[in-house]
């Protein structure tokens, strides 16, 4: 049951750009697995889906690397230091709690309009951003693209596509680093993470394919956002 429900998170949200992070920390939280397996266990399902999705856009040529380069610059460091930190059982979950909170909340409030992008982006403003999120990620296990496109959309810093984009490797960078720091932190994913791992693979790809189209894309802001209010919710009153 947890491979096929990672499966459809993954194809709901590599089908929007994401790797899932957010859903993926739900889904083990309902589960109710350690809060010392939730983190490297949701940093490796990111790695896994936004390393394909970050070879696809990158073929493609749609990342805009005048934005990426300083994002990950920041982010980066922070992610790695986040990863090194291992909180204690009850603030580890009151954190995530709060962040899942946070990205249902960021989800309800994004329009999703087409927009061309109208603002240079101020290199003091973005890369304090990217510091603040890749510490996010590496302390719960959150890729950070979640917040970072919205983000990029609201301030008008870059077009829908464009931000859609970025996400995989924001993801992919602050992932990795945030896992190696969890590794050493004494923290280790779960043992069935490689069998998570290819279901999950497997929803990316047919996220990919799938056309949005023949998905409703605020059918799949609802189901994703009640998600993560619940698991906020049990995570924050645990």
């Amino acid at each position: 049951m947890a491979c096929l429900l990672i499966a459809i998170i993954s194809l709901l949200y590599a089908s929007v750009g994401q790797a899932g992070g957010t859903a993926f920390l739900s889904l083990m939280a309902f589960f109710g697995m350690s809060s010392t397996e939730m983190r490297p266990t949701a940093l490796g399902l990111n790695i896994v889906i936004a390393a394909y999705s970050t070879w696809l856009f990158n073929r493609n040529k749609v990342v805009d690397w005048t934005i990426l380069r300083p994002l990950l610059f920041s982010s980066v460091p922070a992610s790695l230091a986040g990863g090194l930190i291992a909180l204690d059982d009850h603030m580890y979950k009151t954190l995530t709690g709060l962040v899942l909170l946070l990205a249902s909340a960021v989800m309800i409030m994004q329009r999703g309009r087409a927009a061309d992008r109208v603002r240079e982006t101020p290199l003091m403003a973005i890369v304090s951003i990217g510091a603040a999120l890749g510490l996010v990620s590496g302390l719960t296990g959150v890729g950070g693209g979640v917040f970072l496109a919205p983000t990029l959309i609201t301030l008008n810093w870059a077009s829908p596509k464009h931000a859609v984009a970025l996400s995989p490797p924001f993801i992919l960078a602050n992932s990795t680093v945030g896992f190696v720091g969890a590794l050493f932190s004494g923290q280790f994913p779960s043992p069935d993470l490689v069998l998570y791992a290819i279901f999950a693979l497997a929803g990316a790809v047919a996220g990919t394919i799938v056309s949005l189209n023949c998905l409703n894309p605020a059918g799949i802001r609802f189901i994703l956002v009640a998600v993560m209010l619940v698991a906020g919710i049990q995570l924050v009153l645990a």
